[in-house]
Order: structure tokens, then C-alpha cells, then sequence
């Protein structure tokens, strides 16, 4: 097994992620200009170019700070615009917005299984790029999973709590929607103490788990080779 310099795990671990979360933003956009609204194509946001989706926060230093502490790489881009008055059908339409963002990273999670499985049969034929592209497809399996599943929590601003509000019925739905402002901050709380893992590592696991079992690979395969890269 080849140990990676701090370089070399940079552009293993950031290309996947960059890709996870741009094309989750990309594809609410497009969602959008389906279904009536136009903002983000008029503000140049319906591209695969990462410079047009970078927050400084979510995408740079998040990310940065645990590569330098040994841990998994994960981030966030800037929402892409949507103005839901323009929506054909805006509540019910705020769903199928939503809900692409998730399907955009499943896709891409199952594209990254595909590579996993090529780097696998490169490098048992002793193939020099077999083991750098396992390792990239094992992050951009990893980042895709928990950023689709991270985005179906039934917490606005979430995409699961915006799918929630355009379920609801009008009173109820208008009360989840109050929620939306303070949605990041319960968010931090869930993290803080501990409740976010909980619910979100089973779900994780389990998806990884039918993956596994789909592309024939070993049982916890992504946990195991994750863990080899960053630690």
C-alpha cells in the first residue's frame, strides 16, 4: 500500500469532494429552470466550474482544517439561487428542487463505485494510477453519501426540511417554514451534542453497505480504505 504525502491526499480527497457539491448545487438549479424559474441560470450558477460555487467557508477553510487534523474531508458550496414565486407550481415544485440536489449525489456516489471498482482491478494488475483512483473513488463514495443524506434531514433549510414544507398542509407547512433562520444553528447543537452522528452514521453505513453489495466489494470496504488514507 503506497503512503501519501499531504499533497498527494489533498488532490485525492478535494477533487471528489468539489464535484459532490457542485453538482448537488448545479442540480437544484437546473431542477429549477425546469420548472419555471430562471435565477440561477441568469446568474451563471448552471455550471460544473467549482470557482462559481466556492464559499470561503464551506469550501476552503472547513475542508482544510480537518485535512491538517487527520479527518475526512467534507464541505459546503454556496446555495444556488432559486426564486420559488417563479416555479410553476411553487410549493409542490419546491420539492422536486429540493430533491434533485440528493439525486445528484446518489448518481455521482454510484459513478464513484464504478471507479472504486476499475482502481481496484488496475491495481491487483499492478497498474501504477490502480491505487490513487481507488482511494479517489472511495472519498467521492463517502462525500456524495453524506451529503445526500445530510441533506434529507427534515430540517429547513435543508433540502429534506424544504421537501417537508411542500408536503405539509398550508398551516402546518407555514410553522415548519418559520424554522428556516434558525435551521443552521440547530444544526451546530445537533452536531455539538453528539445527536447529528447519531442519526446520520447508521444511514450512512447502510447506504455504503448496498453499494458494497452491489459492486461485489468486501463489507465496510469504503470505512476501511478511508481510514487507511487519513490516518
Amino acid at each position: 500500500m503506497l503512503e501519501f504525502s499531504l499533497i498527494q491526499k489533498i488532490l485525492i480527497s478535494v477533487i471528489p469532494v468539489i464535484f459532490a457539491i457542485t453538482a448537488h448545487e448545479v442540480a437544484h438549479g437546473w431542477m429549477a429552470m425546469k420548472l419555471g424559474d430562471r435565477t440561477a441560470q441568469m446568474m451563471g450558477r448552471l455550471t460544473l466550474n467549482p470557482i462559481k460555487h466556492i464559499d470561503p467557508l464551506g469550501t476552503i477553510i472547513i475542508p482544510g482544517l480537518l485535512l491538517m487534523m487527520g479527518g475526512f474531508i467534507f464541505g459546503w458550496a454556496k446555495p444556488v439561487p432559486v426564486t420559488f414565486q417563479n416555479l410553476h407550481h411553487p410549493k409542490a415544485d419546491m420539492a422536486w428542487v429540493a430533491i434533485a440536489g440528493p439525486l445528484a449525489n446518489l448518481f455521482m456516489a454510484i459513478i464513484w463505485a464504478a471507479i472504486t471498482k476499475i482502481g481496484i482491478m488496475l491495481y491487483l494488475a499492478d497498474i501504477a494510477i490502480g491505487e490513487p483512483m481507488l482511494y479517489m473513488g472511495v472519498v467521492g463514495v463517502l462525500a456524495n453519501a453524506m451529503l445526500m443524506i445530510l441533506n434529507l434531514l427534515p430540517l429547513p433549510p435543508l433540502d429534506g426540511g424544504r421537501i417537508l414544507v411542500s408536503l405539509l398542509p398550508g398551516p402546518l407547512s407555514w410553522k415548519v417554514s418559520r424554522i428556516e433562520p434558525y435551521g443552521f444553528y440547530i444544526l451546530l447543537a445537533l452536531i455539538y451534542f453528539g445527536v447529528l452522528s447519531l442519526v446520520l452514521w447508521p444511514l450512512i453505513s447502510l447506504f455504503l453497505s448496498l453499494v458494497e453489495a452491489s459492486f461485489y466489494l468486501p463489507a465496510d470496504f469504503f470505512t476501511i480504505y478511508s481510514s487507511r488514507l487519513f490516518n
